[in-house]
């Protein structure tokens, strides 16, 4: 039988239930009024014991107490208030949400059992220029009768797809929320922004705070409302932050699964990254408090924050998270590195929306969009990374990216208010499903330009889930409360994203085997190593010219290999990119490469077949080569070495190289 120990020294913190091996239980908890106040124990059978706190035993307004020889396996608890009675939010396992869609009127919290075997894992530290990440929502992407695993919907649904993500490339997934929250949304709570729910999304947030809801959308939104619940399959609220998502599990040990499905992904070399999102409720230590936990006791790789107020500078500079990668729309990094101050492990992270809307602004031809393309194409800053995508869990799939140009999404039940309006898509002639074969060549291509222009910029790329075999959503671009078919992954890939899915393992391959691609450091359009070339080159019709006026939708871009060296020291291939996204053919001329080297046309999106594919040998360094490229289509060139030529600039430089 337990026992409270007044003897024992009582901890305030950390807050929550602590378990330690000398037989002791501590509770921990801020209360509002604090008096008449205490924890609620639960047994099995539902019968209730209270155990009242003291006023010897409050600091602050934090009150703890230390119970003996407690059998954590039989009970849960809640914490009592007067008359209010809470769950811990500091909870580190809930019982009462196992079954997704069924919500319980009586949750409670749980204990962890503190014996888990990890044998010896531990966080990765992938660097952000190695990063290929992938961003899924747990549910959705195995769900579907598709999906072909066993556990459907679930961590372990998860762990079964690691050959997948590993044929693929993939080195880090970023789990859309996985912390316990509610996902039954009353549609009878309306919030004063004029929208039903709350922002799923950063995006969505900032939109809400400059619109004001007119009478007639009040009234609109009036005959939409229901009384029935409907899901938010995403989690953007605020939730039980230190508890993985019961009914995310296929087991009934939530915590367990988690932990092997981490340690699972180490195995392989794939980093896990937890998205959470922190209204402005809650307060800045509990935040503080989340990420440290999730560190130690999950070994997670990195966090994407969400919300306004977030203590970047803390978090930044806190010395437990400074090998852990933390992802935000842009971090104080002045405040956080002042003077030349560099951290030795870029763990922070830019992740914001400029480069996918430049890159489908000169996708679907855009005017004056070359030289902010070029730019963001070479970003790279040696103090954080930066994360780089043309979709995500918000907005339009690749595939309805150039599929649609207005949003469907009247099944949310919203009016098709809810999601962006903002999606600078096009759709290649015609809205939505076709059958013309040449609206689908050109839509394949589109997908091809899109993903080539990511996997080839120097930032880290991230691939949003089923976009690597054109998956669709229908048009919807915001499919928070569809557990179904349009928000789960469909992974019966038809001949389109068969060809999809090689070329995208293809671009991985390509980036990885070749540094130059992926360098550490920002190029700088300069000859640092006087070998004849810059480190970075643009070119146009003419060799080293490239036209960034208003009406240009086209230009050549090269990486020279003397700037990057593999595992082996040898010194990378020279690359040329031929970016047209003009509706006419364009020529471009390819420098000179140093003597001993040849162009070969590595990729050509224009082409039919499916796989990235070496053509012949073209130019030689006499005669430089002048190409043809198609209409929006994008070209990869890379140099071949002939047999006895120097590669070492240092010892034999290229010679006319301008």
């Amino acid at each position: 039988m337990y026992k409270i120990d007044c003897r024992q020294r009582n901890r305030p913190y950390p807050l929550g239930v602590t378990t330690t091996e000398f037989g002791y239980t501590y509770f921990s908890v801020v209360m509002k009024n604090g008096h008449d106040c205490g924890i609620i124990l639960y047994d099995k059978a539902g019968k209730e014991t209270r155990i009242p706190f003291s006023g010897q035993n409050k600091y602050g307004s934090i009150y703890s107490i230390a119970v003996k020889d407690l059998d954590i396996r039989r009970y849960s608890y809640n914490f009592y208030d007067g008359e209010c009675v809470f769950t811990d939010p500091y909870a580190k396992l809930l019982h009462g949400h196992e079954k997704w869609g069924m919500g319980s009127s009586l949750l409670r919290g749980g204990f962890l059992q503190p014996d888990y075997d990890w044998q010896g894992d531990k966080p990765l530290k992938t660097p952000y220029e190695e990063s290929i990440l992938y961003c899924l929502n747990i549910r959705g992407f195995t769900k579907h009768r598709s999906s072909g695993v066993a556990h459907k919907g679930t961590f372990r649904g998860l762990t079964e797809k690691i050959p997948y993500l590993k044929e693929l490339g993939i080195t880090a997934v970023e789990l859309m929320p996985v912390y316990e929250f509610d996902e039954l949304e009353s549609r009878k709570e309306r919030r004063p922004s004029g929208s039903s729910q709350p922002p799923r999304t950063m995006e969505e947030a900032r939109r809400r705070l400059t619109e004001r809801p007119n009478e007639e959308t009040e009234k609109e939104e009036e005959r939409d409302c229901q009384a029935a619940d409907k899901l938010n399959c995403w989690g953007y609220t605020e939730g039980y932050y230190f508890a993985p998502k019961s009914a995310f599990a296929a087991d009934k040990d939530t915590v367990k699964e988690f932990k092997d499905m981490v340690k699972e992904l180490h195995r392989n070399q794939i980093e896990v990254i937890m998205q959470f999102y922190f209204p402005e409720s809650v307060k800045m230590g509990m935040i503080w408090d989340v990420m440290e936990y999730w560190v130690l006791e999950y070994h997670i790789d990195g966090f994407h924050l969400k919300g306004e107020h977030i203590p970047l500078q803390g978090l930044a500079t806190e010395p437990l998270l400074t090998d852990t990668k933390l992802f935000y729309y842009d971090f104080p990094y002045g405040q956080i590195y002042g003077g030349n101050e560099f951290p030795n492990y870029r763990n922070l992270a830019n992740y914001n929306d400029d480069y996918m809307y430049t890159i489908r602004s000169f996708l679907k031809g855009d005017g004056g969009m070359v030289g902010k393309f070029l730019d963001l194409q070479r970003r790279n800053p040696s103090y954080c990374g930066t994360v780089n995508y043309i979709t995500n869990y918000y907005g339009f799939s690749l595939m309805d990216m150039v599929s649609y140009e207005k949003k469907h999404n009247e099944e949310n039940g919203e009016g098709n208010r809810d999601g962006s309006d903002y999606n600078v898509t096009w759709n290649c002639g015609a809205e939505g499903v076709s059958r013309k074969k040449s609206i689908l060549e050109l839509r394949k291509k589109q997908m091809k330009n899109g993903l080539s222009m990511l996997f080839l910029a120097q930032g880290t790329p991230l691939l949003y889930s089923g976009d690597e075999f054109g998956n669709t959503r229908y048009g919807n671009n915001n499919p928070y409360c569809q557990d179904n078919d349009t928000g789960w992954v469909k992974w019966n890939m038809g001949a389109i994203g068969k060809e999809l899915f090689s070329y995208v393992k293809e671009l991985i391959v390509l980036r990885k085997s070749h540094p130059v691609l992926h360098n550490r450091k920002e190029l700088k359009i300069l000859d640092d190593m006087g070998c004849g070339y810059p480190d970075l080159s643009y070119h146009g019709e003419e060799a080293w010219r490239v036209d960034f006026s208003a009406s240009s939708r086209f230009a050549g871009v090269m990486y020279c290999g003397f700037y990057a060296r593999n595992a082996k020291e040898e010194e990378d291939n020279f690359f040329y990119i031929a970016y047209n996204m003009h509706w006419i053919p364009h020529s471009f001329a390819l420098p000179k490469l140093p003597r001993g080297m040849k162009w070969r046309l590595f990729a050509d999106t224009g082409r039919p077949q499916g796989a990235v594919e070496e053509a012949d040998a073209l130019g030689t360094q006499e005669k430089p080569l002048q190409t043809q490229v198609g209409a929006r289509t994008i070209q990869i060139y890379m140099s071949k070495q002939e047999g006895g030529a120097c590669r070492n600039p240092r010892r034999k430089p290229g010679r006319n190289a301008f």
